[in-house]
């Protein structure tokens, strides 16, 4: 396994990152077998966890607690904080108030006294970005973190929340965790250069395109809707979508390519992934042993420039076949009374 330096933090992290949001209620309950694929992922020379608190309610926090007794020193803890945990109001968000309670709540389900990357896990447009940085910056200098990351910002974003740390001496983000795989390229257009340029460090979600890319889904052949990922998302997978017929039609050449150079549909995304000089680590998140091992099979695998550039012209640079779980969507569009003056003032004169 090999390591990347995890933007400016001075951390080294593997180049794949374990993602646990398969482990659990959500995906696998067991907690035993859980810890032994972690502890399978440690022995295989990963050493960057990740996680959430939102996944399994917090579930799987817990799991990772109890795999890395013992182990912790040797591991980069990464998880999140943003979306709703349990019932009642400000129980979610980036506001200050939240913030403080759910980085203690996450230490506890842990088993840890520290955070090594604490991420925000999407954009909280109620929220001032100076509040959030603020309570992030005092976080490290009381020792609970050691660095932190947004996940799943658009650039400009990225970019606004760096000068708010720079005019305010306040911490900066050190990390971004943006989706990203064959399918979906659309950061390679700015997210990926904005990163780049600020030194931060790049963790991808979804690599294999919500299983696109797995290989399980192939042009002409049915889809059981009714179970696993297409009952939860079904319009990312109904082939009578015109969007998932565009994907079908790219892993039938991606199928192709793979086949040609003697690797695997997985081990083909998964290095593409890690082959973007703006990337760090792409995060596995596998569901049973069977599956790390598979996504851990192509870690030595090295793309050559023909095979990229034939990557290139099934999937454009910069392009997006889907919107990977409607990321980067923001009030400003989805808002009409943002982008629609009242209707007596709409008018020039």
């Amino acid at each position: 396994m090999r390591y990347r330096h995890l933007g400016s933090t001075g951390m080294e992290v593997s180049v794949h990152c374990l993602g646990t949001m398969m482990f659990g209620a959500v995906g696998n309950p067991d907690h035993d077998d859980c810890v032994r694929i972690i502890h399978a992922a440690l022995d295989e020379g990963v050493n960057f966890i990740d996680t959430a608190d939102m996944y399994s309610a917090g579930e799987s926090e817990q799991i990772v607690g109890k795999a890395l007794r013992g182990r912790r020193d040797d591991v980069v803890l990464a998880t999140k904080v943003h979306f709703q945990m349990g019932e009642g109001r400000n129980r979610s968000g980036n506001s200050r108030r939240w913030i403080l309670k759910a980085v203690d709540e996450s230490l506890a389900r842990l088993g840890t006294d520290w955070i090594d990357l604490y991420q925000v896990h999407r954009p909280d447009h109620h929220t001032d970005i100076e509040e959030t940085l603020s309570v992030l910056t005092d976080l490290v200098r009381a020792g609970k973190i050691r660095a932190f990351g947004c996940s799943t910002f658009p650039a400009e974003q990225i970019v606004a929340a760096h000068h708010v740390a720079q005019s305010r001496a306040l911490g900066r983000f050190r990390t971004e965790q943006p989706p990203y795989s064959i399918l979906a390229r659309g950061i390679e257009a700015s997210v990926l250069p904005v990163c780049h340029s600020l030194r931060m460090g790049v963790l991808v979600w979804s690599p294999l395109a919500f299983g696109f890319l797995s290989g399980k889904f192939r042009k002409g052949r049915p889809v059981d809707m009714s179970t696993g990922r297409p009952a939860l998302r079904p319009g990312q997978f109904d082939p009578e979508l015109a969007e998932n017929a565009a994907k079908l039609d790219a892993v039938e050449k991606l199928v192709e390519l793979a086949e040609s150079i003697g690797c695997s549909l997985p081990e083909l995304a998964i290095a593409f992934a890690v082959a973007h000089p703006a990337v760090t680590s792409a995060i596995i998140g596998p569901r049973t042993m069977d599956q790390l091992q598979a996504a851990l099979k192509g870690a030595a695998l090295t793309l050559d420039d023909a095979t990229l550039d034939r990557i290139d012209e099934i999937v454009a640079p910069g392009t997006n076949l889907y919107q990977p779980n409607a990321a980067f969507a923001s009030p400003s569009l989805t808002d009409l009374s943002l982008r629609r003056r009242p209707i007596s003032a709409r008018a020039a004169a």
